[in-house]
């Protein structure tokens, strides 16, 4: 029994540990996610202006560029993966990446050719676990972007997007990314950054009854389609890389408190049995004193007659 006893304090020691590292990172992520809400925040009015001014150049003009015009025959696409260096996140990575499989499936069944790109080790191991080819790959800047990291991840893509097919290049680009909700929500979806759908967006920018500007554009349009373009992709990919990271830290914070809470309950296990344990020897304990004391006093009795 005293095995036994051993055997569950050791375990109660060993789950208090682990409780101790899951509420540390809880409380890491927990810091981390307002940090990162507060960049989401900062950057969405700017990626979401510079959206509206590639849509007043494309609808105020009848330029053919590759950030406005939909190829007649589209052959080949691009997907950009955006998961994490780490997990112990929950299903954050594993939903982004069934989003992804879900598009490239669906792609292809339309007859499109799909280069992969991924951003984090996460979506990178799996897919070289199931060895589908990486077109590119980024990792080690997941949990803190910055804008210079998606300049290095928009800089592949904006060339692949203005060369031709015939020489590698693709017709439109997607990205697959965890959007922030709120602290309890997060979801995985998929967006076309190029090209630019512009009756959609022309649809949500104005509100009612608002007058839309004339535009003149110098030197010409194409010019300006030509200078918007890089900006325009490296700030929807800042923007989802910061969404990204948010979701995750997020993610993070309610798995290590979920992993919290079930250590204080098997705590709250391991004590009651250790308890029952140490009972169940004082009883034996105390049943061996009886029976010697009452066999000693037998063998008393025996030797008196």
């Amino acid at each position: 029994m005293g095995a036994q006893l051993r055997v569950y304090k050791r375990r109660i020691r060993s789950v208090t540990a682990t409780k101790k590292i899951t509420k540390a990172m809880e409380m890491i992520a927990a810091s981390r996610v307002v940090k990162a809400q507060r960049k989401v925040a900062a950057s969405t009015p700017y990626a979401t202006e510079l959206t509206r001014a590639v849509t007043a150049v494309g609808t105020g003009s009848n330029t053919k560029h590759p950030l406005t015009t939909q190829a007649e025959t589209v052959t080949r696409s691009a997907v950009l993966l955006l998961t994490s260096d780490r997990g112990l996140a929950g299903a954050f990575n594993s939903n982004a990446i069934k989003a992804a499989e879900q598009l490239t499936e669906r792609l292809e069944r339309e007859g499109k050719e799909v280069d992969v790109y991924i951003v984090g080790r996460r979506g990178v191991a799996h897919y070289n676990f199931r060895e589908r080819t990486i077109a590119e790959s980024w990792s080690g800047f997941t949990d803190e972007p910055t804008y210079a990291d998606a300049k290095k991840v928009a800089a592949p893509l904006i060339e692949a997007i203005e060369t031709e097919t015939a020489e590698g290049g693709v017709d439109e680009l997607h990205i697959v990314y965890t959007e922030f909700v709120s602290m309890m929500t997060q979801q995985a979806l998929d967006a076309q950054l190029l090209p630019l759908r512009l009756e959609e967006v022309a649809q949500e920018a104005p509100s009612k009854g608002e007058i839309l500007p004339l535009f003149d554009f110098e030197p010409s349009a194409e010019d300006v389609l030509d200078a918007l373009l890089p900006r325009y992709v490296e700030s929807r990919i800042y923007n989802a890389l910061l969404q990204s990271a948010a979701s995750k830290h997020a993610a993070t914070r309610r798995a290590m408190k979920s992993a919290t809470d079930n250590a204080g309950e098997l705590i709250e296990t391991l004590s009651r049995l250790a308890n029952a344990a140490r009972q169940a020897e004082i009883t034996q304990e105390i049943s061996e004193i009886v029976g010697g004391s009452a066999a000693l006093a037998d063998a008393t009795a025996g030797s008196d007659r």
